[in-house]
């Protein structure tokens, strides 16, 4: 598509589009500069998590031994070195005992209020999943770290969760499903869900980054940045989040809040609190759509940015306690 076709396509899509697309804030621009001692302690964590998960253990999944048992285990003992005292959740898939792994950090004004974020455990069995989805539950058990000793007015509920990959089967396999099912069955108020899949992969080369038409359009054509994805029932939640994350974090940030029949914006755990009428969103680096190595044996911790994860992760503490701390 050349230039002129593109502006000309943009030109009349825009009056459509623009309610799925337009977001408040500006997207960090130039570089992030020195990290703090804090943001180098973020960092190596993170990092720690990552290699653990993709390299110790690697490949994890129900078919291959132990792998799955094992990843939880770390993520329970990674809850409890923290002081937290992590709920196994249990559901079956195929006949297969399989665990979600939830702690909370109670609030104290609006206790009744949950704030849930959430990252799957599970790869397919072709890959280390470094980024798929490692570096989620890396920066879920960092955010658990570095909120532990927090008094917030909402309750924080951080779950890490098994079977997101479903094996190519129901959507409604996956341990999220289950969790958000759980939780609307206990009539809990969860006001958000924050999905964190795949946040470590970024690309500054022309042409890095693709999309399915028509937000080709709209967005960047460099993978330089972290996507904010959404359905319109969660519009007003994604768009109060990413203007708190465009305040603190220095990584580049987009979003979107489309309709559900746009079938990629549903690719992860955010989908099924969807299903049970809570408003959520997914963090991503945008998987296949900019990542060569999803699903495969070379996704490993050395393709990923670590510096532009790090400060993923500063804008999502700070969005977290913005929700769970609300004005």
């Amino acid at each position: 598509m050349n230039k002129l076709t593109r502006g000309v396509l943009k030109a009349l899509l825009y009056p459509v589009f623009w309610r799925y697309v337009s977001m408040p804030g500006k997207s960090f621009k130039g570089r992030p500069g020195s990290f703090t001692s804090d943001e180098n302690s973020l960092q190596a964590g993170l990092e720690a998590h990552i290699r653990s998960l993709s390299e110790t253990i690697g490949i994890r999944h129900h078919n291959l031994g132990e792998t799955l048992s094992t990843s939880a285990a770390y993520i329970v003992s990674a809850f409890e070195k923290l002081g937290f005292t992590p709920r196994l959740e249990r559901f079956e898939f195929q006949g297969i005992p399989m665990h979600n792994v939830e702690v909370i950090i109670p609030g104290r004004n609006r206790a009744s209020e949950w704030v849930v974020v959430g990252a799957h455990y599970d790869t397919v069995p072709t890959t280390p999943g470094a980024d798929d989805n490692a570096s989620g539950v890396a920066g879920m058990l960092e955010l658990a770290r570095r909120l532990k000793d927090t008094k917030p007015d909402r309750t924080i509920c951080l779950v890490a969760y098994a079977n997101e990959e479903h094996n190519g089967g129901k959507w409604e396999n996956m341990g999220s499903y289950a969790h958000a099912r759980g939780l609307k069955e206990k009539g809990v108020n969860v006001i958000g869900m924050i999905s964190l899949e795949m946040l470590g992969y970024f690309d500054e080369a022309e042409g890095s980054q693709k999309y399915p038409f028509p937000f080709n359009l709209f967005y960047p054509t460099r993978g330089n940045f972290i996507g904010f994805v959404a359905n319109t029932m969660s519009a007003d939640f994604v768009r109060q989040c990413l203007a708190t994350f465009r305040k603190t974090a220095r990584v580049p940030s987009e979003a979107v809040a489309a309709p559900e029949r746009f079938r990629d914006i549903a690719r992860s755990d955010h989908w099924a609190f969807w299903q049970h009428g809570y408003p959520a969103f997914m963090v991503t680096d945008t998987s296949n759509f900019r990542n060569p190595h999803v699903h495969l044996m070379t996704d490993t911790i050395d393709t990923l940015n670590m510096a532009a994860m790090t400060q993923v992760m500063v804008g999502i503490e700070a969005v977290v306690t913005d929700l769970a701390n609300p004005k």
